[in-house]
């Protein structure tokens, strides 16, 4: 079988040799205990550390090596319709078959984690991982800290609504600031007109340092300034059990 497919209907075995290029969902294949059926991972895939030193390599996210792909001989490859290319998912449908996976939000994360969990013949664990993720969610304050999400350099870049990390946000107790869709590029003008009561610069995609608080800092003096882990506002899969206590810890701190 070959092709693209949106959702698990359209599979009738479980498939046995997996790649995944999705480095959160390579982490849930992990707790899913599917060690075998892993084949291939990118270069991104860094959770679990045993499976990132050991499992083959085939690029990065955006710079899949396919040839190297179709060589492992995989019956399902597991991609995500933003992290991946889609001239690379078709050129790969068009060999085996892709499950492509689309998350925008929180709920749709967990409904990928129970698919995958069918999918692979793990349903019970992951249930088991969809009840401690919902057991962990904050109840939203009356009036949540505004936030701007920061997660790129030259240009300044932003997460803002109808995204992951904006459901993650609104999950985790923090209001968005920014109403537009998507990832905007605002200049220093715009963002001067904001009025955030944090700013968060996040470890990932662009890897924000300390160094970089003191200009958000000057530019936003109102605004308390914080460089948080992304792993936990953009990662989709069993990560997300850590997530919520990770934003307790900003509400205390900021």
């Amino acid at each position: 079988m070959s092709g693209i497919q949106n959702n698990i209907a359209g599979f009738t075995t479980s498939p046995r040799r997996l790649v995944s290029v999705v480095p959160s969902i390579t982490e849930l294949l992990y707790d899913l205990e599917l060690d075998e059926e892993v084949l291939g991972i990118t270069k991104f895939c860094i959770h679990p550390d045993a499976w990132f030193r050991t499992k083959t390599r085939v690029g990065g996210t955006k710079k899949l090596h396919l040839e190297k792909i179709v060589a492992l001989q995989p019956d399902c490859i597991i991609a995500n319709k933003e992290e991946n290319r889609k001239e690379d998912i078709e050129w790969l449908a068009a060999h085996t078959t892709v499950w492509l996976t689309e998350i925008n939000t929180v709920n749709d994360a967990l409904k990928m984690i129970q698919d995958t969990g069918i999918l692979t013949g793990q349903n019970e664990k992951a249930s088991d991982i969809v009840r401690q993720i919902k057991s962990t969610f904050n109840p939203s304050p009356p009036q949540p800290p505004k936030v701007l999400y920061v997660i790129w350099k030259n240009p300044w870049m932003f997460a803002a609504k109808d995204t992951f990390i904006d459901s993650m946000l609104e999950k985790g107790g923090f209001q968005n600031i920014l109403s537009v869709s998507r990832y905007p590029e605002l200049s220093e003008e715009a963002i001067r007109h904001l009025q955030p009561d944090y700013v968060f610069l996040s470890s990932e995609p662009y890897p924000f340092k300390d160094s970089d608080m003191q200009y958000w800092k000057d530019l936003l003096p109102m605004a308390s300034v914080k460089c948080v882990n992304g792993e936990f506002f953009s990662w989709y899969g069993s990560r997300m059990i850590q997530a919520f206590d990770y934003f307790r810890t900003l509400h205390e701190v900021v």
